[in-house]
Order: structure tokens, then sequence, then C-alpha cells
């Protein structure tokens, strides 16, 4: 498994905003955001929002930073994508 994190380019509250993503498998995903303290209402459906601060921290507990396209990419080869069509209004 490989989890990976964007750039931090989506503004809310006042701050700035990544994505965190498996290429695998949600319940890694979950595992790695419970080991790293992210509260389980930043998950939305096929990702974690975490904001810029958290950037650093994460990448040392084994995130791998990659471009947008990239996650977005690697999170549609997966299968775990949930399309827009498909959100929660």
């Amino acid at each position: 498994m490989t989890v990976l994190i964007d750039d931090p380019i989506w503004p809310a509250h006042g701050r700035l905003w990544a994505h965190l993503v498996s290429d695998s498998s949600l319940d890694e995903l979950h595992a790695f955001a419970r080991r790293n303290a992210l509260p389980q209402r930043s998950f939305d459906q096929d990702h974690y929002d975490v904001p810029e601060e958290s950037l650093p921290r994460l990448i040392a507990a084994g995130a791998e930073r990659v471009g947008g396209k990239e996650l977005v990419r690697r999170l549609i080869a997966s299968g775990l994508r949930v399309p827009a069509r498909d959100r929660r209004g």
C-alpha cells in the first residue's frame, strides 16, 4: 500500500487543504489516519481532507507527496475513487 498526499491548494475555513488517499485499500488508509490522529470527520468517501500544516508530519509518517493529477490517476486506478455523480449532495 502507498498512502499519497497532494499539494495543499484547496482553500476552506481560512486555510489550505490537501487530500490523503490510498492506492489500494480504504482499511489501510483509515489505519494510517488513526495512527496519525486524523479525525474521522475529515474523511470524504475516498480521501481525507488534511490541513496544510499537517503535511510535514504525514510525509514523515510515510505518505508520498504527489501532484494532484497523479493522486487522482492513482486513486482511479485503485478502484477506490468515488465519482462526482455518486457523491452526496
